[in-house]
């Protein structure tokens, strides 16, 4: 596991450093409020569009990442909803579990895979969430209106902003860019990589700021129904098909490490926002984040990523 140690350690330190940073309230005022903001409508996506508008995307086996990722999130969205009845939860309650078992936390996704395989990693990181960021959101819009938790007036906000998603439209700017030849011409190139090398280490910092330790006091059957989907379910799942897809190293690996991810820090604006449980899914980004500082190791330890 010294690879994987080595590759994951450095990306765990910095969201704890932004644990300690957020628990001592460090700088203060609306700081790390703004910062997301930042990293999240200006950086990362410049990260996306750096890589994807000058990588060589035609050595990535999108459809069979695809099959892998989405075939296995779509699955568990039946799953859960199926069981919704016997899991007895109320409206709220399980909108926050389907968010908390489906998201994934795109920053250290992204991180783990440049520390993991370097470029090549970055790329089919990329891709992954080109695929996956506009289903898991359609995905969870659909469980709040099927919960009944969202309005007609919010089902009108929640699909404009999907479409202003600026994760999504990062990628079909850098695919449009790569596809059409143009790539990133000129100093542009250097310009917008810059930008992105800056998304990483203050998105991984950023998430650990949004830790909320006092929510692991919430501990339930739905707490406990996302966390084995999440963290033992579906990377079980998805590895499990990447041997008769034949992925290779590269993809395989990327592919559990998405499997494999804590849930995004931002279901919990959602939450809060569209009729969600806010103070569950606190403790499910609390715990998933912690957890997976001992899951994902593990995990990719098994394909010896």
């Amino acid at each position: 596991m010294t690879g994987v140690d080595n590759a994951l350690g450095p990306l765990f330190l910095l969201i704890l450093l932004g644990a300690v940073l957020g628990w001592r309230r460090i700088p203060g005022g609306d700081f790390w409020p703004q910062l997301e903001r930042i990293i999240y409508f200006l950086l990362f996506p410049a990260m996306l569009v750096s890589t994807l508008a000058t990588a060589d995307v035609s050595q990535v086996p999108v459809a069979r990442v695809a099959i892998a990722l989405l075939g296995a999130m779509l699955l568990f969205a039946v799953a859960l909803w199926g069981l919704r009845s016997r899991l007895r939860l109320e409206a709220p309650v399980f909108t926050s579990v389907f968010q908390g078992a489906l998201r994934f936390n795109t920053y250290v996704g992204v991180a783990g895979a440049s520390a993991l395989h370097g470029s090549s990693g970055a790329t089919v990181a990329a891709v992954a969430v080109a695929l996956m960021v506009p289903v898991v959101n359609v995905l969870c819009v659909m469980s709040f209106i099927a919960a009944g938790t969202l309005g007609p007036a919010s089902l009108g906000r929640s699909l404009a902003a999907l479409l202003r998603n600026p994760l999504i439209l990062a990628c079909v700017a850098g695919i449009a860019l790569n596809l059409s030849g143009v790539g990133l011409p000129g100093w542009s190139e250097a310009s917008v990589s810059l930008l992105g090398r800056a998304a990483l280490p203050m998105g991984l910092v950023a998430v650990g700021v949004a830790l909320r330790p006092q929510a692991l006091t919430r501990l339930n059957g739905g707490v406990w129904t996302a966390n084995l989907v999440k963290l033992l379910l579906m990377p079980a799942l998805v590895l499990a098909l990447t041997v008769p897809l034949g992925l290779d190293p590269v993809s395989r690996d990327i592919a559990l490490l998405f499997a494999a991810l804590p849930t995004a820090t931002s279901a919990y604006i959602l939450a809060r926002q569209l009729g969600g449980d806010a103070e569950l899914m606190a403790a499910l980004i609390t715990g998933q984040t912690l957890l997976a500082m001992v899951t994902l190791p593990l995990w990719l330890s098994l394909t010896g990523g």
